[in-house]
């Protein structure tokens, strides 16, 4: 059962998301508008799109929350993989789970930080392209090499 609403979510999000639909759903609301005077703009003309609205958005909360929820864990395990497979700091797995003040000072200590790494870089970079401009891929060679061994990956088993 779980599995089913997860594929009905994520069948229901991908079809909502398009451009038809929004056409469908204004055509929709013009048609409703348009009946007004037929229905003397009663109460039963206004309840009727206010009850319709009412009751796909509702029910379209829960599928999108649940669409979205597994598209962001998905995410997030992408980029646990690539910290814990590249340089960046390991620290940094897990962050999602901290409170707004938190992570407001982490983006602030980041952004502090990678300011200065920028300025330090930018005087590097400038400095190795005014001394030999046609090295530049050479020097980055180094600088990757410098930074230690990249780690191989395995082919793909076939079973």
């Amino acid at each position: 059962m779980k599995h089913l609403f997860a594929r009905f979510a994520t069948k229901i999000s991908e079809w909502a998301g398009k451009p038809v639909i929004f056409i469908l759903a204004l055509i929709a609301v013009i048609i409703w508008a348009t009946l007004g005077p037929f229905f003397d703009y009663s109460e039963t003309w206004q309840l009727v799109i206010n009850t319709g609205t009412t009751i796909i958005t509702f029910l379209m909360v829960f599928v999108l929350q649940n669409a979205q929820t597994r598209d962001t864990r998905a995410i997030q395990a992408k980029l646990n993989e690539i910290i814990l497979t590249s340089h960046a700091e390991n620290r940094f797995i897990g962050i999602e789970n901290l409170d707004e003040d938190e992570l407001k000072r982490l983006d602030e200590l980041v952004a502090k930080a990678a300011k200065g790494r920028g300025e330090t870089e930018a005087c590097s970079t400038s400095d190795a392209a005014n001394a030999a401009p046609s090295k530049k891929v050479g020097a980055r060679k180094r600088a990757d090499a410098e930074k230690g061994p990249k780690q191989k990956q395995r082919p793909l088993e076939k079973s």
